[in-house]
């Protein structure tokens, strides 16, 4: 019995750490979005630990992670995650990032969503040199709202079209 509640101790503490360390990474799970009575649609993002914004969102209705780059031109997909949301290989070229220069593919993205903020046709790149899950949310969709950091927080604004 001793050992048995042991066993059932040490999973409640790894499965509790490993949430833990899940949430230091991504503490935008559940972005907090709101609409003004405007229609302008915003979203709040927490700095992680890292002073990164990180936020799950989605690509063509596919779960996913996004790490806000503004240093970064495109929103670049990794391969396996562009397969699952269906995005189709474009023309091939040269990109140059801070690992180097490495090939990438031109594609479109349907619909990309983060909140209550949804962008539509917006232009990427697939990168199959690049393992993981975590998608760079360039200024090619960046450039679509507004932003504005605070403290530990950015605010992300979608204007209504006019």
């Amino acid at each position: 019995m001793l050992v048995l509640s042991f066993a059932v101790g040490l999973l409640v503490l790894t499965f509790g750490f490993d949430g833990w360390l899940d949430n230091q990474t991504n503490p935008n799970r559940r972005p907090q979005s709101s609409e003004t009575d405007t229609g302008v649609r915003e979203v709040v993002l927490e700095r992680n630990r890292q002073g990164h914004y990180v936020s799950s969102g989605q690509i063509n209705g596919v779960p996913v992670t996004f790490l806000l780059d503004t240093g970064a031109t495109d929103v670049a997909v990794p391969a396996a995650i562009a397969i699952s949301a269906g995005l189709e290989k474009g023309f091939r070229s040269r990109a140059a990032t801070a690992n180097g220069v490495i090939s990438v593919y031109s594609t479109r993205i349907n619909e990309l969503k983060l909140g209550n903020i949804t962008l539509h046709d917006i232009h990427a790149s697939i990168t199959p040199g690049i393992g993981g899950d975590i998608i760079l949310l360039g200024m090619s969709a960046l450039q679509r709202v507004e932003f504005t950091q605070r403290g530990s927080t950015l605010t992300l604004r979608q204007l209504p079209e006019s």
